[in-house]
């Protein structure tokens, strides 16, 4: 075949669709199909991975709520050497809060004006501790959690003892200082009792 010779066309490349000008997109094939969905779903992840990251670096620029001195009641509401259940109504509520915005509490009246105030909540994962009189205990129904009457973790997994609130006398009342719920961030203090005013 000498150079200048015409080239032969073979009938595939006669029928070929890229004679006419226009280009024709091959067909996707599922390797390419597949490592788009992987691109996909990476993009995905890493999205919701950095919602809380962010969450959390932008969280010093949210607005805070102070905490705020909120009434109990009298202080002869809670005979001294019991332990009872009281509620306060949450000074930040939103009027979709309906009932939860009544938040229940334990009150420990030790002596005179000496009152431990604890949050209802397990310091496991949050069910509501209930208080037996009789063995002088905290009980959490969920996962067998116990405190001793002073709120010290007692057995069971609770990994401290439960969350108090800082609490005072002030005119024959007993105060908490509320607004948000005792928690890890802001556990209070164990050993709190209130003095009188």
């Amino acid at each position: 075949m000498t150079p200048d010779a015409p080239k032969e066309t073979t009938p595939a490349a006669e029928g070929c669709a890229c004679q006419s000008g226009t280009a024709v997109a091959a067909p996707t094939s599922r390797r390419n199909f597949l490592l788009q969905i992987g691109i996909g779903l990476n993009v995905l992840a890493g999205a919701l991975i950095s919602v809380p990251i962010l969450g959390y670096v932008l969280s010093s620029f949210a607005k805070k709520f102070p905490l705020e001195w909120i009434n109990l009641g009298s202080t002869s509401q809670f005979p001294e050497g019991t332990t009872q259940l009281a509620s306060y109504e949450n000074p930040y509520r939103r009027p979709w809060d309906g009932e939860m915005a009544r938040i229940p509490c334990w009150v420990r009246h030790i002596s005179a004006n000496d009152f431990q105030v604890f949050a209802i909540n397990c310091a496991h994962l949050g069910c509501p501790v209930r208080w037996f009189s009789e063995s002088k205990l905290f009980m959490c129904p969920c996962h067998g959690g116990a405190y001793y009457e002073n709120g010290d973790h007692a057995a069971g997994p609770p990994p401290r003892g439960l969350f108090t609130y800082e609490c005072r006398v002030t005119n024959g009342s007993l105060e908490i200082k509320g607004g948000i719920l005792p928690n890890l961030g802001n556990p209070g203090n164990p050993t709190e009792v209130a003095k009188p005013a």
